[in-house]
């Protein structure tokens, strides 16, 4: 089912009516610091180049069926084909007697594949590396058969064309086991009469690698216990196989690889390696990849892309497809790329773990204690060197943290830290992935915690740093994932972007008319504090059907920030803002008011404020949903009701002393509260607070938003202070993030109590419900974490800037 359409309403018409009304001299535009009325006259080309319901050339519902298509038929893992392991599997020989390979397609497929110049491996990508051992596996297996001399020729010629260059390559790009596996590719090419290609100098860092990796691995380790040694096997000898085939996995590989099985079959001839490799020799027609299969990597990564990208409500069901298969398979002990491995790894336990917490799956931390060893965390055992993106995934886990988990706390502070060194030795290269941008994507994690991260942010930059069908991945060869990394992914994730941003832009300039028409200038608000309200709401809640919701968020903060620079003025005594919550108690909850609701005595600022409230109260409730005229009278109330507990809060506080001019107290602290309840009464699902208080969880949920919006207020606060009195001094603040830690601790701790309320899963709260809570305190979390300029540019791109 389709969700609702986007509303018809153009851009230019919009503009149109804005300029009407009027423009604000003077105020900038947040981000890139043009005048309102340069702004104003951008927008009035929105109808030419944001039309919210077509995108010129691109049919939006027909991508959409092709990624559910694609969803729909995930299975073991779609991945490309590595010549190097199907080398492998050519050298075996015929089983029934006969001369000649067992797999006749793998070597057609050799033959199939060599590229222009002579050499094997990924036609897009240049990596020496690669292309070396791919290309001598492939000579290696044509020689052994007496095939294709020509191309085996042409194939050596590489070779020794370009051996030097495995000299000059980044260590990052070394294809994993290279150092074991290509020794060995050199040893068996000597054994069939090539010995001029390999004096090359090149070749002895290579076998220095070599010996010092094999004195690493504990042969009495190896034996007992499975370890990623079994993925690698074809580069060994000597193996004590009896011990090695009880450690085999159970679809018959050693670890998925079908290169170290093809080699344990050569030296064991067990079936369970035969029907492995014969299975996936038929899965992809003749050629075999270098890693299968990659089930678990690919219905994880793929949730993660899809979520990042922005567009993962368009595959709800695809999506809890992929979660559940997931959780089918998850161990205490953790998981790894393929189900039912008898070896686990800290990136896809950390994956698996952050996306079934996110999910509302009761996953334990524990399972990362397996990974903590000696105060660090490791990815494997064993492992020669830590993968930056095995860090990158613990740190995004560990950030979902309950309360307690000290496990979770140790793997965050130690992931951070090695990022934060690699980071700043500019050494963000990995060695599991080639993609775009992963120092971008590594440098916003780090700068923003996933309490400070508001999704459409997250969405706006990761467009630019996912590279699509050109992230490559690193495993024996160079690989790609096509369900994981795809361009029509990005395509869709970018017109969505820029249809959704242009309804954005569309209620920016309507609160901007809101603004004019109401004067609401004069109530100490100014147009910059209204884009930076909207903004926040827009960056939580972007969704097109969720309108109501994220324009009732940012109007009623508009307003409560009115209310509270009238309450915080000089010239507002205490009397005059206990009539002013009195007054608003004791109205008539079905009148309707406008801008010249009169009531006698009253003074000219509260008399336009509380006609002001009134009227939004109206104007939500007639744009809630659900909208029939029978729900408004009660949603009416409950928004009254909101309003009130609000004012209450500046009522109690008065009783001990009103705060003085300039200062914010309890009130507009509590204003979390505020916008969350807004948010659920406009999207037609809150409770009346008479119910409420019967659900323990939603009392819990409640309390935590009020605490931590009133704990990060006052950080809000004595920011916004620090920087003023800088600017008097003529010093700017500095573009660095804030994060002090005895600022942020108690805030913390209490995040970690709210994280668990609303990923915790519940029968008696809706999820929606406790995600909008978390997203309002999210929202103040960034506020208080995020530096101006930084914000400004977020602003910017989010609002104003269209996605190329």
């Amino acid at each position: 089912m389709r969700p609702p359409s986007l509303p018809s309403l153009r851009a230019a018409e919009v503009a149109e009516e804005a300029m009407r009304v009027g423009k604000e001299d003077g105020v900038d535009s947040i981000g890139d610091r043009v005048s309102h009325s340069n702004w104003l006259e951008e927008s009035s080309k929105l109808d030419d180049e944001h039309n919210l319901l077509e995108v010129p050339g691109l049919d939006l519902w027909k991508i959409i069926n092709e990624v559910k298509a694609t969803l729909g038929a995930i299975n073991d893992g779609e991945i490309t084909i590595s010549a190097y392991d199907t080398a492998w599997v050519a050298l075996i020989e015929k089983q029934d007697g006969g001369s000649g390979p067992q797999f006749p397609s793998c070597v057609r497929w050799i033959v199939d594949n060599q590229l222009h110049d002579g050499s094997w491996g990924d036609a897009a990508m240049f990596s020496a590396h690669d292309r070396m051992i791919n290309t001598l596996a492939c000579i290696v297996a044509l020689k052994l058969w007496g095939v294709h001399l020509e191309k085996y020729e042409r194939g050596l010629s590489f070779l020794r064309e370009n051996m030097w260059r495995l000299a000059e390559e980044e260590a990052e790009l070394m294809t994993v086991g290279f150092e074991i596996a290509f020794p060995s590719l050199i040893e068996m090419a000597k054994n069939l009469g090539l010995d001029t290609l390999y004096d090359d100098p090149a070749l002895k860092d290579i076998y220095a690698r070599r010996s010092l990796k094999l004195k690493r691995i504990p042969q009495e380790v190896m034996y007992k216990v499975p370890t990623t040694i079994l993925h690698s096997l074809e580069g060994m000898r000597g193996l004590d196989w009896v011990s090695l085939l009880k450690l085999q996995c159970v679809d018959g590989s050693f670890l998925f690889s079908p290169s170290s099985t093809a080699y344990a079959f050569m030296q064991t001839r067990d079936e369970k390696c035969f029907d492995y490799l014969q299975r996936t020799v038929e899965r992809f027609n003749g050629g075999v990849p270098n890693v299968y299969p990659v089930d678990l990597f690919e219905h994880l990564w793929v949730v993660d892309r899809l979520a990042r990208l922005g567009i993962s409500r368009y595959f709800e069901h695809e999506i809890k497809s992929c979660v559940d298969y997931a959780s089918r398979y998850w161990t205490e002990e953790g998981i790894c790329w393929a189900r039912n491995s008898p070896v686990h790894d800290v990136d896809d336990t950390a994956m698996g773990f952050r996306l079934l917490r996110l999910h509302g799956y009761d996953v334990s931390s524990n399972v990362f204690r397996k990974f903590e060893k000696d105060g660090e965390f490791i990815c494997f055992a064993g492992q020669s060197s830590q993968a930056v993106t095995g860090m990158y995934n613990l740190n995004r886990a560990a950030q979902l943290l309950f309360l307690g988990e000290k496990i979770l706390e140790r793997a965050k502070g130690f992931s951070y830290a090695f990022l934060r060194g690699k980071q700043a030795c500019n050494e963000l290269t990995d060695k599991w992935i080639i993609a775009k941008d992963l120092s971008g994507e590594v440098e916003y994690a780090l700068d923003f915690s996933w309490y400070a991260n508001l999704p459409r942010i997250e969405t706006r930059l990761y467009l630019d740093q996912y590279g699509g069908a050109n992230d490559i991945w690193i495993g024996k060869t160079l690989y790609r994932m096509p369900v994981v990394n795809n361009d029509l992914y990005l395509e869709l994730a970018k017109a969505d972007f820029n249809q959704c941003q242009a309804l954005h832009q569309l209620e920016w300039l309507g609160l901007q008319m809101w603004y004019e028409e109401n004067g609401l200038g004069k109530y100490g608000v100014n147009k910059k504090s209204m884009l930076r309200a909207y903004f926040l709401a827009v960056s939580s809640i972007f969704e097109p059907d969720r309108a109501a919701e994220r324009l009732g968020w940012a109007r009623t903060a508009v307003l409560a920030d009115a209310v509270s620079a009238y309450f915080c003025s000089k010239s507002c005594t205490e009397e005059m803002r206990l009539h002013f919550i009195r007054d608003f108690l004791k109205g008539d909850v079905d009148k309707s008011c406008d801008n010249n609701w009169i009531r006698s005595g009253m003074e000219k600022t509260e008399e336009g404020l509380l006609g002001l409230l009134h009227q939004l109260i109206d104007r939500l409730a007639f744009e809630a949903v659900p909208p029939p005229p029978l729900e408004r009278r009660a949603t009416r109330h409950d928004l009254r009701q909101a309003w009130h507990q609000w004012l209450v809060t500046w009522r109690e506080e008065g009783t001990n002393g009103w705060a003085h001019a300039g200062a914010r107290r309890s009130g507009t602290e509590d204003t979390g509260l505020l916008f969350g309840r807004t948010v659920e009464i406009c999207g037609g699902r809150f409770a009346p607070t008479d119910q409420a208080v019967d659900q323990p969880e939603y009392v819990r949920l409640t309390r935590l938003t009020s605490s931590l919006s009133r704990l990060l207020s006052l950080i809000i606060r004595r920011r916004r202070t620090t920087t003023m009195l800088l600017s008097l001094q003529g010093v700017a603040e500095k573009d660095t993030i804030v994060n002090k830690i005895d600022e942020f601790e108690e805030v913390d701790s209490e995040m970690q109590e709210l994280v668990q309320c609303v990923l915790q899963s519940s029968s008696n709260l809706n999820n929606t419900t406790k995600q909008t809570f978390l997203s309002v305190v999210k929202s103040f979390y960034y506020l208080a974490h995020c530096p101006y300029a930084t914000l400004d540019t977020h602003i910017s791109k989010v609002i104003f800037h269209r996605v190329v």
